[in-house]
């Protein structure tokens, strides 16, 4: 293909930083269009990112014959649409976490890709994070033997310190987001489970909104048994005191432990050697290391860093989480 000329459909918050800048700072890939329903707020993005042309539609944008890939950034609601007419268009797809509302719509997904030309990855970004990758290669290297269990706790308040700014929260609105904050924050986590330790056997988990502050659930707790018999326990509650919130993995072993923030930047390890703190620096851009593996894929030069397939897994825990 060459040089991958990206179009964002959706520049919002979410492209200010962590991801729009990346495209052109990568060889071989460059942003060339943005598009935004509020054609002044397209033409401001655009303005203040050196971005050549902005649009108000992304059918206009997916025409655009510059344009051989696009980025999906908009309310998961809009994911699976965008994504069915860029695959017809035969255009190359990015899209933003979590990949749909619900299992059903992810696998139409997943059935357009299969009948297209074009390719798709999903922006579970945090696999290409050398924090992260680090911690597989603890895993691989039995750093702390065999994995029994893992416990993940994620507990906010109802007004969460990691969630983007927006005019409209609608990631609390579940016609627009699926769900509340678990869909926005649990997609990084459950995913980075599912990178770790493969196939999952059976899983299955409960939601309730406990405050009645949104019209979203707040409290979500799930399980999962995997085929290599790691059994992962998840928490997510967003309605507690501010003096209890956490993010925190602890993956225990047969040696010892490894714990890490799925929102910080450092990883303790605990064994049988004694105890380490590793600390890293994420990249400016976060998605950067991402977009730079899905360039090379959009190449045919390196694998898909995440398929389709297995955020049709993810969607399937999260619905297994949270269905009454």
């Amino acid at each position: 293909m060459g040089n991958i000329n990206w179009g964002i459909i959706g520049c919002g918050n979410v492209t200010e930083k962590k991801s729009g800048p990346a495209y052109s700072k990568i060889p071989g890939s460059k942003l060339v269009a943005v598009m935004r329903r509020d054609a002044a707020k397209a033409a401001d993005y655009a303005k203040r990112h050196g971005v050549g042309k902005w649009y108000s539609d992304a059918n206009e944008l997916m025409a655009d014959p510059e344009i051989n890939a696009v980025s999906i950034a908009t309310p998961p609601a809009f994911h699976l649409d965008y994504a069915l007419a860029a695959l017809k268009k035969g255009l190359n797809v990015y899209v933003e976490k979590p990949v749909t509302r619900n299992a059903g719509e992810a696998r139409q997904m997943a059935d357009a890709v299969k009948r297209s030309n074009g390719k798709l990855t999903v922006a579970h970004y945090r696999r290409a994070l050398p924090m992260f990758l680090k911690v597989k290669e603890l895993l691989a290297n039995n750093a702390i033997g065999d994995i029994r269990t893992v416990q993940i706790r994620m507990w906010k308040t109802s007004e969460p310190d990691l969630i983007a700014n927006s005019e409209t929260n609608w990631r609390v609105d579940p016609a627009l987001s699926g769900g509340g904050y678990f869909h926005d924050l649990a997609p990084h986590q459950l995913d980075l489970m599912l990178f770790y330790f493969g196939e999952p056997e059976r899983y299955h988990g409960f939601s309730l909104n406990q405050s009645g502050v949104t019209p979203a659930d707040d409290h979500v707790c799930g399980e999962i048994l995997f085929k290599n018999k790691v059994v992962v326990n998840g928490s997510w509650c967003f309605n507690v005191a501010e003096s209890e919130a956490t993010d925190t993995c602890e993956i225990i072993g047969t040696t010892g432990k490894i714990t890490f923030p799925f929102f910080g930047t450092f990883i303790h390890i605990k064994n049988q050697t004694g105890e380490q703190i590793l600390n890293f620096a994420h990249p400016g851009h976060i998605q950067q290391p991402m977009i730079t593996k899905i360039v090379a894929y959009f190449n045919d030069e390196a694998p898909n860093p995440c398929p389709m397939e297995e955020a049709v897994t993810l969607m399937d825990i999260m619905d297994a989480f949270t269905s009454k």
